[in-house]
């Protein structure tokens, strides 16, 4: 199966140098071809990204000197043009906005390949297409890659790469599990394990506003408001990447030792809508849940069945099956009128999801 990783670079000041101008040249890349993208629309023709990759190196190409820089690998260009295509192919089919221009500071990125042939890895040393040696501070697995995509978080440049490897199915210590997920507990499985919910935006709020603060009073251009934005950026990061820690370790607890995953269709996006919950329920990052357990599952050998979004799991009695008319948010007990079982709302929900995988 198709595995992917993303690891930190140990760069010196020179090699940081190059990645920002290998990221400006994919950024102006990418906003050339939008902006000749509308200018073409504007006047009634039908752009594609081949037209404009196409135009772009036989005429804007040869002006600008600065592309053609010695150290530049000249593939970026090209993956530029790819993700336009593909931003305007998410937008046709109603999955994404309309391209935006990029900014310089925000997502930098740029993906580079060695002409087609494969770009060998492994330990803690990489040699990058035209770029050169690099290093890593953790260790790569020995294999190849097509293609590999730089991107920069705050004052950190990370390496990312799609590879090749065979997995075995881990064995399971239950055949199924109902997964319902919340504000309150992150996860309660129909097992009985429960996952607490870290909190972990609100938890360094108050250290993040300080921050902002700091960046909003800083002058214009000068070096400090730079470098109270790098702090800022940085603190943002460490955040991101603890909720993304604490996903990973459910999901794969989930995947490893459970052969069926019975989770909840949620509307996220509605959720967000409730804005005295937005700001907690933004930080449980339940779409990353969803996305982190679908890859796994192929990992790991697990089924993921999805429930119904309008599936009554935390009204219906996991005892007798009778359904309650209303339930409140504050009602975190469940208690049948009918027969009189009494349950943790969110374990007799997560049972009610475990029993769609055996219907």
């Amino acid at each position: 199966m198709l595995l992917s990783i993303k690891t930190k670079l140990k760069l010196t000041a020179e090699q940081k140098t190059i990645m920002s101008k290998h990221a400006g040249i994919a950024r102006f890349t990418y906003n050339w071809g939008l902006a000749t993208w509308n200018s073409f629309v504007k006047d009634g023709l039908k752009p594609n990204k081949f037209i404009l990759k196409k135009f772009f190196n036989n005429h804007v190409k040869p002006e600008y000197g600065w592309i053609k820089e010695k150290g530049i690998c000249q593939k970026i260009t090209q993956y530029a043009f790819d993700n336009l295509g593909d931003a305007f192919s998410r937008f046709f089919s109603k999955k994404g906005g309309y391209p935006r221009f990029k900014k310089k500071g925000h997502h930098d990125s740029f993906t580079i390949d060695a002409s087609g042939k494969p770009i060998p890895v492994g330990g803690t040393s990489i040699k990058l297409p035209t770029i050169g040696w690099v290093k890593t501070y953790e260790g790569l697995p020995h294999t190849t890659c097509k293609s590999i995509t730089i991107s920069r978080t705050a004052d950190s440049w990370f390496i990312a790469f799609a590879y090749e490897q065979e997995h075995e199915p881990t064995v399971k210590q239950h055949e199924i599990v109902g997964v319902d997920v919340g504000v309150k507990e992150l996860a309660t499985l129909s097992t009985g394990v429960v996952f607490p919910n870290p909190k972990h935006y609100k938890t360094h709020l108050e250290k993040l506003r300080r921050l902002s603060r700091k960046f909003t009073n800083k002058q214009k251009g000068s070096n400090n408001r730079h470098k109270a934005k790098i702090q800022l950026a940085k603190h943002h990061a460490k955040v991101a990447n603890l909720r993304k820690n604490t996903l990973h370790q459910v999901t794969t607890f989930l995947c490893k030792n459970h052969a069926k995953i019975v989770v909840e269709d949620l509307n996220v996006s509605g959720m967000l809508s409730n804005h005295k919950l937005a700001q907690v329920i933004a930080d449980c990052g339940f779409h990353e849940f969803k996305r982190q357990l679908e890859y796994k599952a192929k990992k790991f050998g697990c089924e993921i069945i999805i429930a119904d979004r309008w599936f009554a799991s935390s009204k219906t009695c996991s005892c007798c099956g009778v359904k309650k008319e209303t339930l409140t948010l504050g009602e975190r007990v469940f208690e049948c009128e009918h027969c009189g079982h009494v349950m943790d709302r969110d374990l007799n929900a997560a049972v009610n999801l475990s029993r769609l995988a055996k219907a």
